[in-house]
């Protein structure tokens, strides 16, 4: 048996959806727990599988891990051990790798299998090795694992030759213990990168200039705990936007950072949505007149997301024209296109580049996520499709947004699970 969401399109979608806070921070900002020695609370933590995962590992390491709530988290590495980290959970998801940063920055030694995730093509850690390499590591590579350690981390300069998000924390988080100043050239921007730091920070690192392309680190004896919040997701933020622009009446979504989405949102009044941005929130208001093709693409922030390209698609299929979407982050993240095609859509998806030749009836089908921000893609589709619309592989999306029937239904959506063989 195999739990699936099903979805009747059609129906218009009115009311207030609130915003969960960041996955994608979230994800860092619980391994960046473990380098202190006291507990860390974090409030504003996802209701998320990927959060579960990473609790289980936590757990492993004899961390203490209390949920209290429906968004707090509090992490105790108070008795952690350091111990291989080979379990199957780690294959599970692509996060796993802040351990790396996390324990080679507290201890000098980790040995972890290779991390998992979405496949959306070769996503090398190449240049997260090779900062943990600059800063003194040795690196062996042994059964399916790697096994990373120092005598002593030593700060240097480092230069990404990609602005590598993942990179940019992992080595910082193993910089906040190493002797003396270490510097990131061509960091990332991020807001999760800010995130990440400001947490540290509170616990005693010392880290200037998140958010520019120059990040300092000053390494320091011990980080203990804190209390933090967590900024509000601006990918499910983002989907909610592409998805009231597909099937909204008037739908505000409230608890975000609009200067997050300004790729987005410049995007959607391209394409001909009337929007209201307001302190904390953007309400859409419907579309000015015939949705307009547009050409996206997509790069490092602040440009447009990629991991906004394939909802946006779903919104593409019904703009008249022909619109491009040019990926050049992941070559490989079309695979949500091929769904489409089954609904309807005439998508032609020549790499790096999908054309999208829009104003085609979506029909509801039997569809499958291949991986997280298809199954949004997907779930958008549905809403705007005739008839149902059965969404398999489900898993993926439930790594990723919280509550995704709960707060859809709200709005007035007709979605639900079943269990089908």
């Amino acid at each position: 048996m195999e739990e699936v969401i099903k979805i009747e399109g059609g129906h218009s979608l009115r009311g207030t959806v609130r915003i969960s806070g960041s996955k994608n921070a979230t994800v860092a900002l619980i391994p960046a727990a473990i380098l202190g020695h006291g507990p860390v609370t974090i409030c504003g933590v996802p209701n998320i599988s990927d959060v579960e995962s990473l609790s289980v590992l936590l757990k492993e390491l004899d961390v203490e891990v209390v949920r209290k709530g429906e968004d707090i988290l509090i992490i105790d590495p108070s008795h952690m051990s350091n111990k291989a980290m080979v379990q199957e959970t780690v294959g599970k998801l692509r996060a796993s790798y802040y351990f790396m940063g996390a324990l080679l920055g507290k201890y000098g030694h980790v040995e972890m299998k290779m991390p998992g995730g979405c496949y959306l093509g070769p996503r090398p850690i190449d240049l997260h090795l090779k900062g943990f390499e600059a800063l003194g590591a040795t690196i062996q590579y042994e059964h399916g694992a790697y096994i990373i350690e120092a005598n002593e981390l030593v700060g240097t300069k480092i230069f990404l030759d990609i602005a590598s998000v993942g990179a940019t924390i992992n080595i910082m988080m193993a910089a906040v213990y190493a002797k003396g100043r270490t510097t990131i050239e061509n960091a990332a921007k991020e807001p999760e990168i800010i995130d990440v730091a400001t947490l540290l920070n509170k616990m005693g690192a010392k880290i200037r200039g998140v958010g520019t392309n120059l990040i300092t680190i000053d390494g320091v004896d011990r980080l203990d705990g804190c209390f933090h919040e967590i900024i509000p997701d601006r990918i499910e933020a983002a989907t909610y936007l592409v998805l009231g622009a597909a099937a909204a009446e008037a739908v505000t979504v409230e608890n975000i950072i609009p200067q997050h989405l300004e790729s987005l949102i410049s995007k959607l009044d391209e394409i001909g949505i009337l929007m209201e941005i307001g302190i904390d929130y953007v309400k859409m208001l419907g579309r000015k007149e015939q949705l307009k093709a547009v050409d996206v693409q997509t790069l490092p922030y602040p440009g447009f997301a990629t991991d906004i390209q394939q909802p946006l698609t779903a919104l593409l299929t019904q703009a008249q024209g022909q619109s491009i979407v040019t990926e050049t982050i992941y070559k490989e993240r079309f695979k949500h296109c091929h769904e489409l095609n089954k609904m309807g859509a005439n998508i032609n998806v020549m790499p790096p580049s999908a054309m999208i030749n829009g104003g085609t009836p979506l029909a509801g089908c039997e569809v499958t996520a291949t991986d997280l921000r298809c199954g949004a893609c997907l779930v958008i589709a549905g809403l705007l499709a005739e008839g149902i619309t059965t969404i398999r592989e489900i898993y993926h999306i439930d790594r990723g947004y919280d509550n995704l029937d709960g707060k859809l239904t709200a709005l007035g959506a007709k979605i639900w699970r079943e269990q089908i063989d």
